[in-house]
């Protein structure tokens, strides 16, 4: 028999004090065991567990962003190296970041950042399949990106697609965002238009002219019966069945109001619009805000323009930080003040690191020594910095933490087991990750 225990521990079984208590208040002498297992089953059934609730939000930022002019700037070497930026202070003691990131620098308790990245790769398109799966390219398989992993393992909720991209920022050419082997019909719902125009407007999301829901179903009907008979006429193609969930998925959309509600940035407070930034990036952190709220539980947000071989400092300060800067940091503090951090994944990173010295064009060129990470919420530590690179930012100093070692902690945080097996369709079998730890350094 159960006994009353006080406290928040649980006994051997598993039973918490607070589900003794609720058995007790039913009568605990006439419950048998197996009733109270029982009992025990459909609550936590009825509980979604953490990982259900979490939901992940990528900032990806296209070009691969200086390392050294954002987030592990090294104010002590010399000229050629530390660039023409200064640092400022962070409320973490003794932690600087880049001047022209103030907003960042007074919310780094919100998120941490990972200094010892190493990225593998050098190469545009190859960079974005690695980073944005944990697989290192071979032009034998396409790996699966996270957020194509996520659709196919936690799939729909509250009627919203799993994985949706905001923008076009990423390079497919070598399936950098996409679902490889796993099928198309795991493929990121791709929101091209600019979220900050006056007239923002999906396609597919807004019916055109003055076609009514009822019309619009009255079409699909009509088309289902055309692509019936095609079906049976024309060749079978691998891809017909993922294309027909395509078209599902597309009409779930254009019919949801759900999905009408969370991409009406016109619902928002014009004041928090401006905190934002009214630029493409800012406005669309505040819809993967949305989105998230809603029920998406994979957003990336795509951010071009990083790749600065040439006026690397005019551009980081005109154009690419100021934009940055209060668009992370303000969707941090929304996601904290609307109780969504702890169950939200930020995670901002691109393609690679930025040569530590910099080149005669006043720009940075490619490398793949050093990166740097920053990560926060959904059951990740934050106001931490984790491993260091070496004085010039060249290599890690630290054991080094690459995106394999992302991927496996994503996965861990959102319940997805790493041994999790896939079968390519040529029969090939694969891990959902196979190389990576999880960073328990970085987990609550």
């Amino acid at each position: 028999m159960y006994e009353l225990i006080r406290g928040r521990t649980r006994n051997c079984d598993g039973i918490s004090r607070r589900e003794v208590l609720r058995i007790g208040g039913l009568g605990l002498a006439g419950l048998s065991l197996p009733a109270v297992l029982r009992m025990e089953s459909e609550a936590s059934a009825a509980e979604p567990k953490k990982h259900e609730k979490r939901s992940v939000i990528v900032m990806w930022m296209q070009g691969g962003a200086s390392h050294i002019d954002t987030l592990d700037p090294k104010p002590n070497a010399p000229a050629e190296i530390r660039g023409e930026f200064g640092v400022i202070p962070t409320v973490l003691p003794g932690v600087q970041i880049c001047e022209h990131m103030p907003n960042l620098a007074r919310n780094l308790d919100k998120f941490s950042i990972i200094r010892s990245g190493y990225c593998y790769n050098a190469g545009h398109g190859i960079a974005d399949a690695y980073m944005l799966s944990g697989w290192r390219w071979t032009p034998t398989t396409v790996y699966p990106s996270y957020g194509s992993v996520v659709a196919k393992e936690l799939g729909y909720r509250r009627g919203m697609p799993p994985y949706i991209q905001l923008g076009s920022a990423v390079d497919q050419k070598s399936g950098g965002g996409l679902a490889g082997y796993l099928g198309n019909e795991h493929n990121p719902f791709i929101v091209a238009e600019d979220p900050n125009a006056p007239q923002f407007n999906i396609d597919g999301i807004a019916l055109p002219g003055d076609i009514t829901v009822n019309r619009f179903s009255r079409r699909k009907r009509m088309l289902d019966r055309f692509d019936h008979w095609q079906a049976r006429v024309e060749a079978q193609v691998s891809d017909v069945g993922a294309m027909d969930r395509f078209y599902e998925k597309a009409f779930g959309i254009v019919t949801s109001p759900q999905a009408k509600q969370a991409f009406d940035l016109s619902k928002e407070d014009p004041k928090l619009r401006d905190r934002y930034g009214r630029n493409i990036f800012g406005q669309s952190c505040l819809l993967a805000r949305r989105l998230v709220e809603a029920g998406v539980r994979f957003v990336n947000v795509s951010y071009g323009g990083w790749d600065t071989h040439a006026q690397n400092f005019t551009s980081l300060k005109d154009h690419l930080l100021p934009k940055l800067d209060p668009g992370y940091a303000t969707l941090l503090v929304d996601l904290q003040e609307r109780g969504l951090l702890d169950s939200t994944i930020v995670l901002w990173m691109g393609d690679f690191g930025r040569t530590p010295k910099i080149n005669s064009a006043a720009g940075r060129d490619h490398w793949a020594g050093s990166t740097v990470f920053g990560i926060g919420g959904g059951g990740i530590k934050t106001g931490q910095v984790i491993g260091k690179s070496d004085q010039y930012a060249e290599q890690p100093a630290s054991p080094m933490i690459q995106v394999e070692d992302i991927a496996a902690t994503l996965y861990h945080q959102l319940g997805i087991p790493l041994d999790t097996l896939y079968t390519a369709p040529d029969g090939r079998p694969f891990k959902v990750n196979a190389n990576g730890r999880v960073l328990d350094e970085l987990l609550v």
